[in-house]
């Protein structure tokens, strides 16, 4: 008869058998084999209600703290230190991709081929999950930065040929002025090109819609004007059975510095008073309500809560699972 005593007697004898084997095996025996060195694709699901939520990394681009925050600079080693982290800092760019189950939105894009090969991933890492690109039904831009909508174009050929592209009004009026690339100062000139060329053969296939604040420029996605990074920088929520996730844009960049400063703006912001401004209602409105945020410069997949410490706030990244 097989008994409990008995199972665990033989299983410590197959245990004991393998170790014998391991011990007396010659020395080097094992195959040697090279290091791979890649990722495994860049992408994280999760469920919102009765949507599905794809995270998309884009990649990761680095930043000398020291360059990239303003203000507060004697306390951003510090800060970094605490998280184990140091200058120049890693930071995700990620974009997100919510199916209702009648449409396919993309929350931005990525950089596309405008930055180096860490960058420029969302493409492959769409497929990978599951996707194709024309599959694409709408595209809602929280803003108009080159890390953001880059992605819509791969040299002059548009990525998402059925896909509709939403911009906050201030932001189209911003970025698609000559006038103020003219006047622009020349660092930031690029900004407007990159811009032009994403968004110009969208606007002239006739795909490239305007929205006003506040609007909901696909059903069911609310939009909120969080201005001061750039003109029209929006967030931009989602509900479904009562659940709520809101995807941030360029509210933080990083998932450090900014939560313990939220003051601490950094040197891309149009405006730094109105992003610090934005920042603080942001974290403040999260708190409150208790929903679910997606950053696009936190730490990939980018999802987390954001609630408050002794230090200001605090992100807490949502818990990995491979159950939808």
């Amino acid at each position: 008869m097989t008994t409990r005593r008995s199972v665990l007697k033989g299983t410590l004898s197959l245990m004991l058998a393998a170790t014998a084997m391991t011990t007396l095996a010659p020395f080097g025996a094992a195959a040697k084999a090279p290091q791979v060195k890649t990722q495994a694709p860049g992408f994280y699901r999760r469920m919102l209600g009765d949507f599905e939520i794809t995270a998309l990394s884009d990649g990761t681009v680095t930043f000398p703290a020291e360059a990239l925050y303003v203000g507060a600079q004697d306390q951003i080693a510090a800060l970094l230190t605490k998280a184990f982290l140091a200058s120049p800092v890693e930071m995700s760019v990620n974009a997100f991709l919510i199916n209702t189950n009648e449409r396919l939105v993309l929350i931005d894009v990525g950089t596309g081929g405008f930055f180096g090969p860490t960058l420029g991933k969302v493409v492959p890492n769409l497929i990978a999950a599951g996707y194709q690109p024309e599959q694409i039904d709408d595209i809602i831009l929280t803003h108009a930065h080159v890390d953001h909508l880059g992605g819509l174009v791969a040299g002059e050929k548009v990525v998402f040929p059925n896909a509709t592209v939403h911009l906050n009004k201030r932001d189209a009026d911003f970025w698609l002025s000559p006038a103020n690339r003219d006047a622009a100062p020349e660092a930031k000139k690029d900004f407007f090109a990159a811009a032009v060329k994403a968004l110009a053969p969208y606007r002239e296939a006739g795909k490239l819609k305007d929205f006003a604040d506040g609007a909901e420029p696909v059903p069911g996605f609310k939009t909120t004007l969080r201005a001061g990074h750039t003109p029209g920088h929006s967030a931009v929520a989602v509900e479904s059975k009562g659940q709520k996730m809101v995807f941030w844009g360029d509210i933080t960049h990083g998932d450090v510095v900014q939560f313990d400063e939220p003051d601490v703006t950094i040197g891309f912001d149009e405006d730094a008073g109105a992003a610090a401004n934005a920042r603080d209602a942001a974290f403040a409105e999260a708190v409150q309500q208790g929903y679910l945020v997606a950053g696009a410069h936190t730490r990939f997949p980018g999802i987390g809560h954001v609630r408050t410490d002794s230090d200001n706030f605090d992100w807490v990244p949502v818990n990995y699972s491979t159950a939808l």
